[in-house]
């Protein structure tokens, strides 16, 4: 049995352009066959932004069911893959937001720490070369890449899936997070700085093997 291959992006856009029509007049398996189509790139999506296999589950779901409820309002000014993969952005943002305002009120009910001196604690930064250390020195250059992503502050993360990954553009993420695109370009920056960084020091931390 051969191989089945992908469908090209334009006959994948034809195709699905075809099956919206279809969905939108009720047609429950073509709205079924889209669901198909593009389930995987929209769980991979969440998973790379919460790095939970469980929140991106049911973003997943969460996203084809907004986008059902949404499907007349769609009047297919994007690719219907564009148009969910914004959705699952969305909702993936959501999550990550819902996290920091549980974490800053964890944060606040633990209160400040403070030195013997009677200044505020400064936590130190994290030790880039201390972590390339605790990692296998075999560790591929791809693996402490995504390690370093996981490591970024949230805000960071998402812009540099969204922009670098994604390929959104800086309009579709301020219109997806609400932020100013200068804001979306400085995060990103940092962002990359990070990253660039950790494949420092991956490369500089030397193989005692060798």
């Amino acid at each position: 049995m051969s191989e089945q291959v992908a469908p090209a992006p334009e006959d994948r856009q034809e195709e699905d352009r075809l099956l919206l029509s279809r969905a939108q007049a009720g047609d429950m398996a073509a709205f079924e066959a889209l669901v198909e189509a593009h389930r995987d790139k929209v769980f991979g999506l969440a998973l790379r932004m919460t790095r939970s296999e469980a929140d991106a589950a049911e973003i997943a779901q969460d996203s084809f069911l907004s986008a059902y409820q949404h499907l007349k309002d769609f009047r297919g000014d994007a690719a219907f893959g564009s148009w969910v993969h914004r959705i699952a952005a969305n909702h993936a943002l959501m999550r990550l937001r819902h996290r920091r305002v549980v974490q800053a009120a964890e944060n606040e009910i633990k209160g400040p720490e403070f030195t013997d001196w009677g200044s505020l604690t400064e936590y130190p930064e994290r030790d880039w070369s201390r972590d390339a250390e605790e990692k296998a020195l075999d560790a591929e250059l791809g693996q402490a890449i995504q390690q370093s992503a996981d490591r970024l502050p949230e805000g960071y993360r998402e812009v540099f899936l969204l922009k670098d990954v994604e390929g959104l553009s800086y309009e579709q993420i301020s219109e997806l997070t609400g932020d100013s695109v200068p804001a979306i370009k400085s995060r990103l920056h940092r962002a990359r700085l990070a990253l660039r960084e950790a494949i420092d020091q991956f490369y500089n931390q030397g193989n005692p093997q060798e």
